[in-house]
């Protein structure tokens, strides 16, 4: 009886001290300088999350309210601009917010196993998506002005007034969601430097998220060099369609 009682306060200790143990190593980990980083990076992917979800309102906005209005205009009896000017005006759009859906999708299902967030492969699956952004960014200076031309017809301009007086518009111009997808790429970029900045360099996708992150700084660079080389030969070519016009 004895005995039973003496083993009973043993394992009592045991236990006591074990809780102890591991009440102090979960209070050094939390007060470490790798669990600060993690939470940093948990952070930063928590930011990430949350501007995606606006870009996507805002290509949302770009194709539900003006985009297919304009395709439909374009199909009417008195067609306020042609087919050719709605494509000049949104090349690629529904592309871009399809792309961007499914990568949303992707940081979300991710957000599942929070604490560990691993992206690396999500910008694996980007990257070679991301020649849709080239044209885009190469034809924007022309879309500009294909759009500036199609204003001067008063019917597409009482068209454009009346779809940028939705609600969902909040008062910004198309000229507004046409400018968003150029601060995309910009926009990763900055972001991958900060979760590097919080990626111990043993992490295991460490490497992946260097390597994103010089692919869309080379993109970059080569988008910037196609959009200063590109705006004269936009200004000719709007000069020649206003010719044929």
């Amino acid at each position: 009886m004895e005995l039973r009682k003496i083993k009973k306060v043993q394992s009592f200790f045991r236990g006591w001290l074990c809780r102890r143990r591991w009440k102090q190593i979960v209070e050094q980990y939390i007060k470490s300088p790798h669990a600060e980083s993690m939470r940093k990076r948990n952070s930063l992917v928590f930011r990430m999350v949350e501007a995606e979800e606006e870009y996507m309102e805002q290509m949302e906005v770009l194709v539900s309210c003006f985009l297919r209005p304009f395709k439909m205009a374009a199909s009417s009896k008195k067609p306020p601009c042609s087919h050719e000017d709605v494509n000049s005006i949104f090349l690629n759009s529904e592309t871009v917010l399809f792309l961007h859906q499914i990568f949303l999708k992707g940081l979300t299902s991710r957000m599942e196993s929070w604490p560990t967030l691993v992206l690396g492969d999500l910008f694996d699956m980007l990257l070679p998506m991301l020649s849709i952004y080239q044209e885009y960014v190469r034809n924007h200076h022309y879309s500009l002005q294909v759009l500036t031309e199609c204003k001067q017809s008063a019917l597409f301009a009482a068209l454009l007034a009346r779809l940028e007086n939705k609600p969902a518009c909040q008062g910004r111009s198309l000229e507004i969601f046409l400018t968003y997808p150029m601060h995309q790429i910009p926009r990763y970029i900055i972001t991958l430097h900060e979760l590097l900045a919080h990626t111990p360099h043993d992490h295991v996708e460490r490497k992946s998220l260097q390597n994103a992150r010089q692919q869309l700084e080379d993109l970059s660079r080569q988008m910037h060099d196609e959009v200063r080389t590109s705006s004269s030969g936009d200004c000719t070519t709007a000069r020649s369609r206003r010719i044929s016009k």
